[in-house]
């Protein structure tokens, strides 16, 4: 609805009262999954059977609290690792590949920033198998070839890193662009000016205008990572992030323990995504 443009009394209330629903349609599951979290029961549904924190505390089997879960706070652990080293990689070429596409012109520059998208609209499920055919398709040529096994290439977080890498990249790259975009390039002709290199320039003028893109594209790049599990599935190994091994315990069956989890993440994500706006926010409006 357009505000300025006047509208009857019962569109309004149509309107508000489909907001309304679709906010309690999106936020009901997550409230239901944040009581369960705290029913004294075995299983993660009614009836209530009272308030308890043995699911995030507790020691002893079957009531294994989510900080004495080993296997659950390793999870943690590795989903941790390689979202980090996917944001850092992310940063790193999603920057460049944003000075690249902003600044320079050079043949087939539309066509490559085509391909560069292409990663967005591939289904993850299919993203992970290419790269794993693809990885194995090497490992395989260079063992027959040489003899030597190139062990890191198989199914591993460092696999999974690569795939993550593969189309986080590209929403860094976009999130950077947008940016640098609105930059105006006198700056850094007048740093240029005063005797700075071009390095020295973009370091003291361009990316300081940048930061914070880059601390929103990173926090969006930590995030979608962690919370991964198309592609994750098809590359990963022994060493499980936290998606896989969530999603191998609902086959076997649903504890209270996951939702645990669950409420950690969606504080996590919360508090992430309300530091993204807030570096982010016009300076001139605050």
């Amino acid at each position: 609805m357009i505000p300025s443009i006047p509208q009857p009394k019962a569109l309004r209330g149509f309107y508000a009262a489909y907001v309304i629903v679709f906010f309690i349609y999106l936020i009901a599951p997550l409230v239901v999954v944040a009581v369960f979290a705290f029913n004294d029961s075995l299983f993660p549904s009614l009836p209530w059977n009272g308030f308890t924190l043995d699911w995030f505390t507790n020691d002893t089997e079957p009531r294994l609290g989510l900080l004495h879960d080993h296997a659950l706070t390793e999870s943690i652990g590795a989903s941790a690792i390689v979202a980090f080293w996917v944001t850092v990689l992310a940063l790193a070429v999603g920057t460049c590949n944003a000075f690249l596409f902003e600044r320079e012109t050079f043949p087939f520059k539309d066509f490559l920033y085509m391909l560069m998208l292409a990663p967005l609209v591939i289904p993850g499920v299919i993203l992970g198998i290419s790269i794993l055919v693809f990885s194995n398709s090497i490992i395989n040529g260079v063992d027959g070839l040489t003899g030597i096994e190139i062990d890191a290439m198989r199914p591993g977080l460092l696999l999974v890193v690569v795939g993550q890498f593969a189309f986080i990249t590209t929403i860094v790259t976009l999130v950077v662009s947008a940016r640098l975009r609105k930059f105006d390039p006198t700056l850094e002709e007048a740093a240029l000016n005063l005797g700075a290199t071009r390095l020295v320039a973009v370091g003291t003028v361009t990316l300081p205008y940048l930061k914070p893109a880059l601390i929103g594209a990173g926090i969006v790049a930590f995030l979608m990572s962690f919370e991964n599990f198309n592609t994750t599935l098809m590359l990963v190994g022994s060493d499980a992030p936290l998606t896989i091994e969530m999603y191998d315990r609902l086959r076997e069956g649903s504890t209270p323990v996951l939702n645990a989890v669950s409420i950690l993440l969606m504080v996590g994500s919360g508090v992430l995504a309300l530091l993204s706006v807030f570096v982010q926010r016009d300076p001139d409006k605050k």
